[in-house]
């Protein structure tokens, strides 16, 4: 399919362009890259927030338990110390 850019009245110069071709389309919201940079820098901030969580729930175990370990009684060497199961076996029952 052709079609002319100029009435046939005037013959003087004529341009045939295919219908089929590239037409020049203006720049779409979507394309803008602004939008994938904020995209980019949402996720990186909650990468980052996810990893703070982790190392100081990684530090306040370790706390923890280096604070238990230093407030140990002398029945915590024996076994079954911190059981709160009753226990029936080996007690001559």
């Amino acid at each position: 399919m052709k079609f002319r850019s100029t009435p046939r009245a005037d013959n003087s110069t004529t341009e045939e362009v295919s219908a089929s071709g590239v037409l020049p389309f203006p720049r779409q919201p979507e394309d803008d890259p602004e939008e994938e940079t904020t995209l980019i820098k949402t996720v990186g901030w909650i990468s980052a927030g996810l990893g703070a969580v982790a190392l100081g729930l990684f530090i306040g175990r370790e706390l923890r338990q280096r604070y238990q370990f230093n407030r140990r009684t002398p029945y915590d060497f024996y076994a079954h110390s911190g059981d709160e199961q009753d226990v029936d076996f080996g007690l001559g029952i």
